[in-house]
C-alpha cells in the first residue's frame, strides 16, 4: 500500500476509464474530490482520443479536474 498522496504509477497495459471502452488511453486526466480527498491527494483516469472531451467535462464541471497530462509525459 502507498502512503504518498500523489497518482500510482500508470499499468502497463493503458485503457481508457469509460464505461466498456477497451481503447488504449492516450491522456492521464489527475483529479481529487476536495470533499472526500486531503488537498495533496490525486487520482487518474485514463482517457482515449474519443473519450477525453467526456472524462475531463465530467471532472471539470464537479471541479475536480486538476491536470491532463500525455500518458506517455506521465511521472507517477
Amino acid at each position: 500500500m502507498r502512503n504518498e498522496p500523489g497518482p500510482a504509477p500508470l499499468p502497463e497495459h493503458t485503457q481508457c476509464s469509460r464505461r466498456e471502452c477497451r481503447a488504449e488511453a492516450r491522456w492521464v486526466l489527475i483529479w481529487n474530490n476536495p470533499a472526500v480527498h486531503a488537498p495533496e491527494r490525486r487520482k487518474t483516469w485514463l482517457a482515449c482520443e474519443e473519450h477525453l472531451g467526456y472524462l475531463s467535462d465530467f471532472l471539470e464541471r464537479r471541479g475536480f479536474l486538476r491536470e491532463t497530462v500525455a500518458v506517455d509525459e506521465f511521472t507517477g
